[in-house]
C-alpha cells in the first residue's frame, strides 16, 4: 500500500528566505504552540534552531525565551 502525504508532517531544513524539504509531508508542526502549520501558510521559522512557528507572536515567544 502506498503511503500518503496527507496528514503527515513533514521534516525540513530551513534557511533563510525558504526551506528544502527532507521527508514529504503536508505539514510542519509549531514549535511553541503544537498547532500544525500547512507548508502552503508556513511564513515563520528560525534558521538557528530550525524550528516553524505558527505565526509572529509564537516567533517573538521563542526568540524570548531564548
Amino acid at each position: 500500500m502506498l503511503m500518503s502525504n496527507k496528514t503527515r508532517p513533514a521534516r525540513l531544513h530551513y534557511m533563510a528566505g525558504t526551506f528544502r524539504m527532507l521527508s514529504p509531508g503536508d505539514h510542519v508542526v509549531c514549535a511553541v504552540t503544537g498547532k500544525p502549520i500547512p507548508l502552503d501558510k508556513l511564513r515563520y521559522w528560525s534558521i538557528d534552531r530550525q524550528e516553524a512557528y505558527a505565526d509572529a507572536e509564537a516567533s517573538n515567544e521563542a526568540e524570548a525565551r531564548g
